[in-house]
């Protein structure tokens, strides 16, 4: 006997070229992001805008768990601040990124205006995660990662819930690839930080 069973397929972002015809401010983009929460909207280093749709209930319980660690670990250790998947940053190359949790060394983020903190704040976070859903495109992420690093990220974590691995990210290295880890460790940057992912698979 055999069950029709739906496929998930991967999505990528849909992908909105607006230059030259439109340039939208850093002001403009966010009150145009404002006015579409339904959407995860992104802006890559060329200005084009990539839109994708929510993530799932089961993604987002899961990335709720990841951030509630952090956030744990965060108010204990005190040196930093972290942010979930809502915030965005602008990137030095232009780009305007929101990985599903970061963190920023307080010193850092407290040397930004105020005034720039409550839009994307012009800033790469020095830890970031992101959390692979069954139809996010494992390609589209390792590029995301990549561009993180690139940009001044010192540890970024992607974690593919769909094959049960990890890749760690870090500057001038090879990519780390673990497979089905039990725990993860924040390393010198994030002293004492360990993610259990048992709450995670």
């Amino acid at each position: 006997m055999t069950t029709n069973l739906p496929l998930v397929t991967e999505i990528v972002p849909i992908v909105l070229q607006l230059q030259p015809a439109i340039a939208m401010t850093n002001d403009q983009f966010y009150e145009f992001c404002q006015l579409n929460r339904d959407f995860r909207i992104e802006r890559n280093a060329a200005g084009e805008l990539e839109i994708m749709s929510p993530t799932g209930a089961e993604t987002d319980e899961h990335n709720f768990n990841l951030i509630g660690q952090l956030w744990a670990w965060t108010q204990q250790d005190g040196t930093g601040v972290g942010f979930g998947s809502s915030g965005g940053f602008t990137l030095p190359n232009g780009a305007v990124k929101s990985p599903d949790a970061a963190w920023i060394k307080r010193t850092r983020w407290e040397a930004i205006p105020s005034e720039l903190r409550k839009k994307f704040a012009p800033i790469c976070p020095e830890f970031v995660i992101e959390l692979r859903s069954e139809s996010d495109s494992l390609r589209v992420l390792q590029d995301k990662m990549q561009e993180y690093i690139n940009n001044g990220t010192q540890l970024g974590w992607l974690i593919d819930r769909k094959q049960r691995k990890v890749f760690i990210y870090r500057p001038n290295t090879a990519v780390e690839e673990l497979n089905n880890p039990k725990t993860l460790s924040g390393e010198a940057l994030l002293l004492g930080f360990i993610l259990d992912l048992s709450q995670i698979w």
